[in-house]
């Protein structure tokens, strides 16, 4: 079994850490300080059925609390469809930012 294992695994191709890798840019609400979230799509999204066997869609929460100031916990709650590409993000406790102001106010 270990052999045909092995076999597969020569031809079966796995996403790249940049396929696999979604980061969030935030700030909290109350300090202002910045985080960065990773979600790895094909780990930590949960199935959403929806009555069916396969799923339809896929969602993930990630509560995030920064290390410096406040420590409030800022929520993130993603929605993905089937292709695991992400189609919807509500957060709170925070804001969303880009990756340039996350980076121009570290």
């Amino acid at each position: 079994m270990s052999f045909l294992k092995s076999f597969s695994n020569i031809f079966s191709t796995k996403p790249s850490e940049a396929e696999r890798a979604l980061y969030l840019y935030v700030q909290c609400n109350k300090c202002g300080e910045k985080l960065r979230a990773r979600v790895d799509i094909y780990s930590e999204l949960s199935p959403d059925y929806k009555g069916s066997d396969k799923p339809a869609s896929y969602y993930c929460r990630k509560v995030l609390v920064g290390e410096k100031q406040c420590y409030q916990p800022i929520e993130l709650i993603l929605k993905f469809d089937k292709n695991h590409k992400l189609v919807n993000q509500q957060i709170s406790g925070g804001k969303f930012v880009t990756r340039d102001e996350f980076e121009s106010l570290i």
